[in-house]
């Protein structure tokens, strides 16, 4: 008896090795496999500007860091005892207007070395919904708790948000011709925009991303990763949420991750991932007694095979706590 329907996939052409170099950017889904691409090791720059919910915002940034467009003072403003940017998620603010200028002009240089190197970009939309300050008549990447009367809300249209992905694989591919880009949509439910309105913000970002990539001369180094189908179809049932409902669970995002290994990582690191989760999580172990001898054995086996992983991949770096 077959319970499930499942996503067809098959392998990727332009697979990842541990030779890769990532760029991430995009909604807190991109955090979820970000973090796994971590965990494993890969050589990666993860959302320099913190969560990005809609293309735009995606866009704007990739523009300023390749155009050399620089942050100022100007461009921030203070609330609740912080400064802001609204071109950035709140995890970049800082009680220093000085300091937050100095993040977000490093963040412009990480992004843009990144894309110049990077063999793949990996691009997770959260939601074709937009609010455009009142004020500057700017559409902002977050709203950092201002009032919602400073802003008004849109939707991208289908047409808005291709158009937006085309100039986007355009920017990266002008100074990397050989870069993959690897579009995902969140399966995370923007359930404040409302029921309908995440079905139809998603239906959006799904339709403009295919239109993309099938309309465009861009193929065969733009694809498309199917983790909102997965949740969605595979994983549809709430065992499968966070407590807030709205957020996939550990156990939703190890399996995403298994079939994202399945299409993307190349089978030949297969054995090398297995060492490098072994070393982790035995750095993660606390010992009853950190003098015992057994405890010392431990740690003199554990470098050891650090020292292993380190002779194939010397970018690798593990840190042995001796509590």
């Amino acid at each position: 008896m077959n319970l499930l329907t499942k996503i067809p996939l098959s392998k990727a052409n332009d697979q990842i090795d541990y030779s890769s170099r990532l760029l991430l950017m995009g909604s807190c889904f991109s955090e979820n496999i970000g973090a796994k691409l971590s965990h494993y090791k890969f050589q990666g720059l993860q959302n320099p500007f913190g969560i990005l919910f809609h293309p735009l915002a995606i866009e704007k940034l990739i523009q300023k860091a390749l155009t050399q467009e620089t942050f100022n003072e100007g461009i921030v403003f203070q609330a609740n005892e912080q400064w802001h940017c609204f071109d950035a998620h709140s995890c970049i603010s800082n009680p220093s207007k000085e300091q937050l200028v100095v993040d977000l002009n490093t963040g412009l240089d990480q992004t843009a070395e990144q894309l110049k190197v990077a063999s793949h970009v990996i691009i997770t939309l959260g939601t074709a919904w937009v609010y455009r300050n009142r004020d500057s008549g700017e559409i902002v990447a977050n709203c950092h708790k201002v009032p919602q009367t400073n802003f008004t809300k849109e939707l991208l249209s289908v047409d808005e948000v291709r158009e937006s992905l085309k100039r986007m694989i355009t920017l990266i591919q002008s100074v990397n011709s050989s870069t993959h880009v690897i579009f995902t949509v969140s399966p995370v439910r923007h359930l404040k925009d409302g029921f309908v309105e995440n079905q139809r913000s998603k239906a959006h970002l799904i339709s403009a991303i295919h239109q993309t990539i099938e309309t465009s001369n861009f193929s065969p180094r733009v694809s498309y990763f199917e983790s909102y189908e997965i949740m969605m179809d595979e994983l549809r049932d709430y065992r499968f949420y966070a407590k807030d409902m709205i957020h996939p669970n550990e156990t939703a995002i190890a399996y995403i991750w298994e079939k994202f290994v399945e299409v993307w990582i190349n089978d030949s690191i297969t054995d090398d991932m297995k060492k490098v989760d072994e070393v982790q999580r035995g750095l993660q172990h606390r010992p009853f007694n950190p003098e015992s001898e057994a405890h010392q054995k431990f740690l003199t086996s554990l470098s050891k095979k650090i020292a292993y992983i380190r002779k194939a991949y010397p970018f690798m770096d593990f840190e042995i706590s001796k509590a």
